[in-house]
């Protein structure tokens, strides 16, 4: 790859994520260490951006336009790999996708699509190892936590009980943050999707959605509350498990299958014991179905500098063994989940690759089947997540 290159370039810097991931390089990478830059549909709202995260004067604004593929051939030539935050991918990630993919290019996105992202892997994956891209789904809050805390219980659990565990819950203990209109539009449009083609439903139902040949043992729903005896807490359906759990089964196969083929994995609320945590299940699972009504965010909104910095999560991991043995993991992030601490993870899966991973093969990616331990390493030391092991 050529010197001259940039290393970076986000595309959809002036949407309200895009700016986030560009505030975060320009202050974290300030030493001019990165060779980054700036791409949207406008030149001037591009600069006005620039200006008001205090990027350099001199950071190059590229105008590119989903609808425009001569526009995004030329913005991916000047480029090692592209960061988009421009969903609903469905909508508008198509032409990149395939640009990206013909050109040989690392790419990255916060898409939490299942069923675009199943449909693209079929269509270009084996153009993708051809040209030498690296194309990589899902590297926000969905999936990156959930996919590395399975990886980081599954490696204490090989040091505990000699191998993997074949079944593993994923568990929230806290999360506090808000909804934007990008991800409440991404939700409509794959509903949308879904409605026209009912053939559809089937892939996004499958927990092997993202396993093209593959069908593993029988997984738990999650789809009502429970009270679960081994954690004292009832649990709640977890809104985003619909993504992970697939991100999570996508990771086991690329990596060769270390969990096992009859891998059981699912993830779920936790809401506290007695009746007030039956309550609260109840709640959490009213407010599954309430995200993408006429009251949710439009794209371009969310949450305020002070709800991002105030936010943050914790997550419980926990590897059961044939014999009922445990090992337990818990996740943190100091950001609210969708935004402060997405914006910050997603750079830094682009910079893993490109500096700590560059041997990574072609073709479509989790971030933690690619880059596993040495992801984790760059989010604990630049991103504000922590992962240790529990008692």
């Amino acid at each position: 790859m050529s010197s001259s290159k940039l290393d970076i370039v986000v595309y959809g810097a002036t949407g309200f994520t895009g700016q986030l991931v560009a505030e975060y390089l320009a202050a974290r990478y300030s030493d001019g260490s990165l060779k980054w830059a700036m791409a949207g549909r406008s030149k001037d709202k591009l600069a006005s951006v620039r200006d008001a995260i205090g990027a350099p004067a001199d950071t190059p604004l590229i105008v590119a336009d989903a609808s425009d593929v001569a526009s995004l051939k030329a913005m991916v030539a000047q480029t090692q790999s592209v960061i988009s935050t421009v969903g609903p991918y469905q909508l508008y990630g198509n032409e990149l996708i395939e640009v990206c993919v013909e050109a040989g290019s690392a790419y990255f996105d916060l898409c939490g699509e299942p069923v675009w992202m199943r449909q693209m892997i079929d269509k270009h994956e084996a153009a993708a190892k051809a040209s030498g891209a690296r194309i990589v789904f899902s590297c926000g809050f969905d999936s990156v936590p959930f996919e590395l805390g399975t990886f980081f219980v599954q490696e204490e659990a090989k040091r505990v009980f000699g191998a993997p565990a074949s079944r593993v819950k994923g568990r929230v203990r806290n999360m506090r943050g808000t909804l934007s209109g990008g991800t409440a539009y991404s939700a409509k449009a794959t509903f949308d999707a879904v409605a026209k083609d009912l053939s559809l439903v089937a892939i996004l139902n499958n927990p092997f959605a993202l396993t093209p040949g593959f069908e593993g043992a029988k997984q738990p729903r999650g789809s009502k509350p429970f009270y679960e005896e081994d954690l004292q807490s009832w649990a709640a359906p977890f809104m985003m498990a619909l993504i992970n759990t697939r991100n999570v089964h996508r990771s086991n196969m690329l990596m060769g299958f270390p969990y096992g083929q009859d891998f059981v994995y699912d993830e779920m609320v936790l809401t506290g014991a007695g009746e007030k945590g039956e309550k609260n299940a109840k709640l959490v699972m009213a407010a599954n179905t309430g995200k993408t009504g006429p009251d949710a965010p439009k794209p371009g909104e969310g949450p305020s500098k002070e709800e991002r910095e105030n936010g943050l999560y914790d997550l419980l991991y926990v590897a059961i063994a044939p014999d009922g043995r445990t090992v337990r993991a818990g996740i943190t992030g100091d950001r609210d989940p969708g935004y402060g601490s997405t914006s910050k993870m997603i750079s830094e899966c682009a910079i893993c690759l490109l500096r700590d991973t560059p041997d990574v093969r072609a073709g479509f990616w989790t971030p933690g089947a690619a880059m596993k331990d040495r992801l984790i390493k760059r989010l604990v030391d630049n991103a504000g997540l922590t992962f240790k092991v529990e008692a």
